[in-house]
């Protein structure tokens, strides 16, 4: 299995360029000493410069995700907001992909730590997402993750365990049955018991490209 883990890749192809020099007969030079030589014929091919094809993710620039209170209710405090887009781009040829090959982006949350006393947390399991596909799939093959929902109950059928261990975001059946650029966001939701401690939090989403066959 191989794993990658990428953002903000920046990929330059340089074209080569097909040159080739033809050095004429030598002119008579003036005065004494006139004389004549033979041309001597200088070429080189450069081979245009390839790059491979290539499977890899990055996320859209971003300072953060800030979530907003949005929909609290009796059993919980909920905050939401908005995953920056994810892109996942594959640029192999299809014929070099071994046969059964996928590829999924998977996400795991850390826990949420207070800015003013790191020992007051909230669990990674309170936070779930709601992954969407931007972009069209043109075979079916690629699709966005299953909803997951914080371990206080949304009220909807998805799994209530949060991001404590990877969830889908995104993932394709067969690698060569569609090539080209997938987009992906997913809207979070921190849902919190209605007691949690008031402070600021900060967590890590980390997100993580997987290939394999």
């Amino acid at each position: 299995m191989k794993t990658k883990r990428t953002a903000r890749i920046l990929t330059v192809s340089v074209l080569g360029l097909a040159l080739s020099g033809v050095a004429g007969p030598a002119m008579a030079a003036d005065g004494p000493g006139d004389g004549s030589g033979d041309g001597i014929d200088v070429s080189v091919n450069i081979e245009p410069t390839t790059t491979p094809g290539q499977l890899s993710m990055t996320v859209a620039d971003n300072s953060g995700v800030s979530l907003t209170e949005n929909g609290s209710d009796a059993a919980a405090r909920q905050f939401t907001g908005t995953l920056p887009t994810v892109t996942v781009s594959d640029t192999r040829n299809p014929e070099d992909i071994p046969e059964g090959e996928y590829w999924a982006v998977v996400g795991q949350a850390g826990q949420f730590t207070a800015a003013d006393n790191p020992s007051k947390t909230i669990g990674p399991e309170y936070l779930g997402w709601k992954p969407r596909l931007l972009t069209g799939s043109s075979t079916g093959a690629v699709s966005a993750g299953e909803p997951v929902s914080s371990v206080i109950s949304d009220g909807s059928a998805a799994p209530a365990v949060g991001l404590e261990g990877q969830e889908l975001l995104v993932s394709i059946a067969n690698s060569a049955d569609e090539i080209g650029t997938s987009e992906v966001n997913a809207d979070l939701a921190l849902r919190t018991p209605v007691d949690v401690a008031a402070g600021e939090y900060h967590s890590t989403l980390t997100l993580s490209l997987f290939n394999q066959s």
